[in-house]
């Protein structure tokens, strides 16, 4: 090759990178943002522009500006630049490339960066369809919804810097602005937390509000907790309530979820303690919006991965509706076990459902549709048969479809008192219901049953024995003498004693004292009767009078003292 060939290929070489670079032909730097690109309005950002090491001054251009936006020196090693933001407003909102200058040119334009600036409208609704809790490999439907018309609404995950989705908005019959994302299949091994925004067509880079967090429960199939209350299901507004989540399984986190809530479930770690595993959830005063039906679920703090659900546990709140019911029972508030009872709820109201709820029980309230009949709505809730476990005191509510958790005021109590049958083994002497309820009644009436037995055998009595006088005297035949004589002076000189002709008898006489026998004054309709001992004869005296029964002296005195018998 000759000197002058091999001259002019050094010199091509030399000069080829020089074009080329002046040409724009280094690499394009990298540009990012920190702490995100999507940032809240008043924060504050940094954005980094990375390029070559032999860059001397990084240019942040922003679209729709003809000269750069800023510019700054490369820090050490001398590759990258720091453009800081110290309070972000709608102006910085919009499209920013970098690019990096060099002794040999200029690079290419960086890919480009958006950043959007958020909190300039009111923040939408997250809701997962159905809800938040999702088995391991499922899959949900997360709904934004706005009443705000936006035109496109966007799906942030917690811990990514770019939105996840972004759909145009659509606006069914409810009223309300919506997207529904899919998300899924989940799986345990990372977090699921979302929020959303909403934007207009006209400003892409202005933002709502983020809605509030939504968490995807991802549960499995370990053993399900229990979700209990020391009260009734039934709360009243102002009552304290607490929700405790129990399990046998050694939990070390739980988590309390309400069915159709917007706000992420309440999170307690396990609160130590002898026995069962559990946290208590604290849900009080109470007002209208704690009515509902919650699960828990119990965890592992080296996983993300939740139990299986609890039951569901329905809390109802009273006092809800202006409607109070009246509550009946049939045949009566006192049955003995084995016999068919009906309690009737009613109401002058419009409710469509009855609620049937016992006092002190922590099982559920029974439901019942209601009819309307005689200008009542109406439930009928029966037993039959009664048992005695049944007895205690009830009260019954009324309630909407629509809001099943809220209920009207309650009845007035109806004690239902149920004694054992002829069959079972009554209550211990021991105990203090042996003698109080339908035992009481049962006594009353055998007193009552035994003073009218009394009353009939003494009339009986009675009417023997004046049947038997009677057939002693012979009609219209005169008294017959006394046999005694002694006896008919005594009533003789008894007679004139008590006329005040004196008392002296034969041969002056001195009489000795007189003792009045015993009398038994029985009424009569028309007269009245005295009733001598040993006597033989009786008299019929018109009212007003007096006939000493049987004495062969006797006759008809009027009612002017005491009545009493001759000697």
């Amino acid at each position: 090759m000759t000197p002058t060939l091999t001259t002019l290929l050094l010199l091509g070489l030399s000069v080829g990178p020089r074009t080329r670079a002046q040409a724009g032909t280094l690499p394009a730097p990298s540009l990012w943002a920190e702490p995100g690109s999507v940032v809240p309005w008043g924060s504050t950002v940094t954005i980094w522009c990375q390029g070559i090491l032999e860059a001397h001054e990084f240019h942040l251009d922003k679209d729709g500006h003809p000269v750069p936006w800023d510019r700054q020196k490369p820090l050490e090693p001398g590759n990258k630049a720091k453009f800081s933001i110290r309070y972000v407003t709608e102006q910085y909102a919009g499209r920013y490339h970098c690019s990096c200058q060099s002794p040999t040119g200029s690079s290419e334009g960086s890919d480009p960066l958006e950043l959007v600036v958020t909190g300039f409208h009111a923040k939408p609704t997250l809701s997962a369809l159905p809800n938040p809790m999702v088995t391991s490999g499922g899959k949900v439907t997360l709904q934004c919804t706005s009443w705000t018309g936006f035109h496109r609404f966007v799906l942030m995950r917690e811990g990514e810097p770019r939105p996840a989705w972004t759909l145009d908005s659509q606006r069914p019959t409810s009223g309300q602005f919506q997207a529904l994302f899919p998300v899924g299949p989940v799986t345990p091994s990372a977090r699921w937390t979302f929020r959303c925004h909403g934007y207009f067509n006209n400003t892409p880079q202005l933002w709502s509000y983020p809605s509030d967090p939504l968490e995807l429960l991802v549960s499995g199939v370990s053993r399900k907790p229990s979700l209990l209350t020391q009260q009734s299901p039934v709360v009243t507004p102002g009552q304290r309530l607490t929700l405790q989540c129990r399990s046998h399984v050694g939990y070390d986190r739980f988590a309390l979820y309400k069915e159709a809530a917007h706000d992420l479930p309440q999170h307690l770690s396990r609160q130590p303690q002898a026995g069962p595993s559990g946290a208590d959830f604290p849900l009080g005063p109470v007002n209208s919006s704690h009515g509902g039906r919650y699960t828990c679920y119990g965890g592992h703090n080296l996983s993300s991965e939740w139990s299986a659900p609890s039951d569901p546990l329905d809390i109802l709140v009273t006092g809800q509706l202006p409607s109070t019911p009246s509550l009946s029972v049939q045949p009566g508030p006192m049955v003995a076990s084995g016999e068919n009872v009906t309690l009737l709820c009613q109401s002058w109201s419009f409710v469509d459902t009855f609620l049937l709820s016992k006092e002190g029980a922590a099982d559920p309230p029974l439901r019942l549709r209601s009819k309307y009949r005689a200008g009542h709505y109406q439930a009928k809730f029966s037993m039959n048969p009664v048992t005695s476990a049944q007895g205690g005191t009830y009260r019954c509510y009324g309630s909407y479809s629509t809001s099943p958790h809220l209920l009207s005021h309650p009845s007035d109590p109806l004690e239902l008192q149920v004694s054992g049958s002829s069959g079972e083994p009554g209550p211990p002497a021991t105990d203090p219901s042996s003698t109080a309820g339908p035992n009481r009644y049962l006594y009353v009436l055998i007193g009552a049953a035994g003073a009218f037995v009394l009353l009939l055998c003494l009339l009986v009595v009675l009417l023997v024995r004046r049947r038997r006088q009677g057939k002693g005297r012979k009609p219209g035949a005169a008294d017959p003498e006394p046999q005694d004589r002694g006896l008919q002076d005594r009533c003789r000189r008894a007679r004139r004693t008590a006329r005040g002709g004196g008392g002296a008898g034969p041969a002056g006489e001195t009489p000795a004292p007189v003792q009045t026998p015993r009398a038994l004054l029985v009424p009569n309709v028309n007269q009245r009767t005295l009733l001598c001992p040993h006597t033989t004869r009786s008299w019929r005296c018109p009212t007003g009078a007096l006939s000493l029964l049987g004495h062969p002296g006797a006759s008809c005195r009027d009612l002017t003292g005491p009545p009493t018998c001759p000697p």
